[in-house]
């Protein structure tokens, strides 16, 4: 089929399928589930799958499926991947489809996901006799939880069957306008590693600071020297972050703690300086609170690798997604230091992570990831299912 005839006939598809996959979202969006807790998820996802004439379908890590819709003989594979799970947050929008579990949410936008991926997936049903190979649909849990359903899903005889085909992901960004997509080649997300960090020291009268190891000076001291790490450890070119967001001191204004209790964050995009990095900052916290009369305790927690966006797969999609939304709609990504488990199929594979443009100023949808007013235009969901469509096939 040429690309010309196939893009119309997307496009067409996908712009019928809308409105039933709008409401696909909205029931997602007020049922969302905690991550490895996707249990009527996964069964919504799967009767769906069903009702549209996917039945080739497997259980992996737990909630999760791997779907195959088979073209029209044996050729190449491509997997499309989509999270399933949501966010302990308490929704404050009052849409009549908002969160029906109270302090869980769909704030990161994988209602969008799943509900772009299964339109993708009743649009490859109706071409199925007009394609060769196989495309495989991943519905993954847990890629908000450490150590991330990823990991749970390369463990899986099904996947492992699978072997080293492509992989392709994709994320809303409610700070892309609808109607763009983003894309970048090489490095483009960071690992994430967890700091838990208990500062002793010996408390006493606030008055009487001699007679006491203050924790709470300590903890300061080595809050404003470990970003050093990043001002003079790190190389310039080495994208690094180190910050500290829960600090709890729990004395008085005339109590000083026996220990200050501290979490954080360190977050790059080189994974041999990961590894130096945690073992500098490991030796500048115990030294500082040795040296002034204190003990450290340090647990750190290695969460996802970096991601990186391969140099060959990622080029030829864009220039896919040139062709299927014009080069305008197309944008090169900055370097993104938050995290994500498709990190980990990237480390196995070729594989491309890009961004699809749901913020909409003019209907006032400008809410930031994992906030408790998080939404979409949901209008974009029609490029989500139908360029994803696209994108597969140009792989088979």
């Amino acid at each position: 089929m040429q690309n010309a005839h196939l893009i119309e006939e997307l496009k067409n598809l996908s712009k019928s399928f809308l409105p039933e996959f709008i409401s696909v979202r909205r029931h997602l969006h007020s049922h969302p589930e905690l991550s490895f807790q996707e249990f009527e998820t996964s069964t919504y996802l799967r009767n769906y799958l069903n009702s549209i004439g996917v039945d080739a379908i497997k259980s992996v890590a737990n909630t999760g499926l791997l779907a195959t819709i088979q073209g029209k003989s044996k050729g190449p594979s491509v997997l499309l991947r989509s999270d399933m799970d949501a966010l302990p947050i308490t929704e404050e929008n009052t849409f009549e489809f908002a969160s029906q579990n109270l302090g869980v949410m769909h704030a990161c936008g994988h209602d969008a996901h799943m509900a772009s991926l299964l339109m993708c997936a009743k649009i490859l049903i109706q071409l199925k006799n007009e394609f060769v190979g196989e495309v495989q649909l991943l519905f993954q849990p847990a890629e908000e939880l450490w150590p991330g359903g990823a990991t749970k899903v390369l463990e899986e005889k099904a996947y492992k069957d699978l072997g080293a085909i492509p992989h392709v992901g994709q994320h809303v960004r409610p700070d892309l306008p609808i109607g763009k997509v983003g894309f970048r080649s090489g490095k483009f997300m960071a690992s994430m590693d967890e700091i838990f960090l208990t500062v002793k020291g010996k408390g006493g009268h606030a008055a009487m600071p001699e007679m006491a190891v203050d924790p709470v000076l300590i903890s300061s001291h080595i809050i404003v020297a470990a970003q050093q790490l990043v001002s003079r450890m790190a190389s310039p070119k080495t994208p690094s972050v180190l910050s500290f967001g829960k600090v709890i001191a729990d004395g008085a204004i005339n109590v000083l703690p026996n220990e200050v209790y501290i979490e954080g964050t360190f977050r790059t995009m080189d994974e041999a300086w990961r590894s130096e990095a945690l073992k500098k900052l490991e030796k500048l916290i115990e030294g500082i609170a040795e040296s002034m009369g204190g003990t450290a305790e340090l647990t750190f927690k290695n969460g996802y690798p970096h991601l990186i966006n391969n140099a060959h797969l990622t080029p030829l999609l864009q220039q896919k997604a040139m062709e299927y939304l014009g080069p305008e709609n197309v944008v090169e990504m900055d370097q993104w230091m938050a995290a994500e488990d498709f990190a980990y199929y990237t480390q196995k594979g070729p594989s491309c992570f890009y961004m699809l443009g749901v913020g909409n100023i003019e209907k006032g949808i400008v809410s930031g990831l994992h906030t408790p007013t998080f939404n979409i235009d949901e209008s974009a969901m029609e490029i989500g299912g139908g360029l994803m469509a696209f994108l597969a096939l140009s792989q088979l």
